[in-house]
């Protein structure tokens, strides 16, 4: 058996507490004879120390499975509540074993008296209550700084989405490809021309609109991911390959916003891109909500260590969301990326701040 450890609050709770529960119930059970008869102390106030300590431990079991039940503090009232009346029911027995004790055993010569065991119930339960309001306060304050550090995590998170949004917003080699294309096609294609700068056009449209968004449905990233790879397909043609298969019942889940962007343009720039030898980008969903981003390693020769403070960013996102399930698998001929689908069950997530205005909800962002 795994003995639960309890914390430094609770001990030094029970050696403050116990003192004064000790002396109270012996002066309940024995009056001013307390004072003057050594065996009390000698005898009684182990005894009741011994049962005291039992009572405790339970209280630290409680205390920690009420804590793991209603662990928000949105939940209060119902870990308080449970905290409560655990109290009061270890207390009851606790004072009838005491009792009963020194009642059948003649422990000390002592005969109950009228009222003996209500004290005896009263009094542990109004000290344990104002330690257990403690512990209480306590537990509150902890988590209202870890709520504070993680928030300061995502927005230390938010600012490095940002940055990195901007930069592909405003990124020279970006636009100078794209309008080296563009101006060929025009001279060549003037509808393809015209394709191309449409699809210019989404992509750069929904980046503007949800760089500060945490997360967005998958039918929207899957929307833009398409003005993405038509972009792609235009600049490198048959060097690289796109293949998409979703089941339309995860349409509205919820993924981080522009991961898909992300992990497609790191396969682009970590792998070489050939004709004879396609780069070949796959995204699909399978059982348990899980949508996968697979491409086939082709690496290119690069000076220093891939860049993975991207992935890092999903997957922080995912954790402080406690969403599990995000993966990064590599092996010698492909490298795989697993996001979990979040349910929408349209509710605001308290640490990353959904889409609320209507109107983004509604309207097609890539039209």
């Amino acid at each position: 058996m795994k003995w639960v450890k309890a914390t430094k609050v609770q001990w030094y709770s029970f050696l403050a507490a116990m003192p004064l529960i000790d002396l109270g119930i012996n002066h309940i059970l024995f009056g001013d004879r307390l004072f003057h008869d050594p065996k009390i102390w000698l005898i009684s106030f182990p005894l009741i120390w011994l049962i005291g300590l039992a009572g405790w431990y339970f209280h630290v079991l409680n205390g920690q499975w009420a804590e793991r039940k209603y662990p928000e503090i949105s939940q209060s009232a119902g870990r308080i509540l449970m905290k409560c009346l655990v109290v009061f029911l270890v207390m009851t027995p606790a004072a009838v074993l005491i009792v009963f004790i020194y009642e059948v055993f003649h422990v000390l010569d002592y005969k109950i008296g009228q009222g003996d065991l209500e004290k005896c119930v009263l009094a542990g339960f109004a000290v344990n209550l104002i330690f257990l309001t403690l512990w209480e306060a306590i537990y509150i304050m902890e988590k209202n700084r870890e709520s504070l550090a993680e928030k300061e995590i995502l927005k230390q998170m938010s600012l490095q989405q940002e940055f990195e949004v901007l930069k592909s917003q405003v990124n020279p080699h970006f636009l100078f490809n794209c309008f080296n294309t563009l101006s060929s096609l025009i001279a060549e294609d003037a509808v393809k021309a015209e394709a191309f700068l449409d699809e210019l056009s989404k992509v750069y449209r929904y980046l503007l609109r949800n760089n500060e968004t945490g997360l967005s449905t998958l039918q929207n990233e899957l929307r833009f991911i398409r003005s993405y790879f038509g972009l792609l397909k235009t600049r490198h043609g048959e060097a690289v390959q796109f293949q998409i298969e979703t089941d339309k019942r995860y349409d509205n889940y919820l993924v981080p916003s522009l991961s898909l962007q992300l992990l497609v343009e790191n396969a682009v720039k970590h792998n070489v891109l050939s004709k004879n030898i396609p780069l070949t980008i796959e995204i699909f969903t399978t059982a348990g909500n899980r949508l996968v981003i697979n491409n086939n390693l082709q690496r290119r020769t690069v000076k220093g260590v891939s860049n993975r403070i991207g992935l890092e960013n999903i997957k922080a996102k995912y954790e402080l969301l406690k969403q599990k399930g995000f993966e990064v698998m590599e092996d010698s001929k492909n490298f795989t990326v697993v996001l979990p689908l979040i349910w929408n069950n349209g509710m605001d997530n308290k640490w990353i701040n959904l889409q609320t205005n209507k109107d983004k909800m509604n309207s097609n962002p890539l039209n």
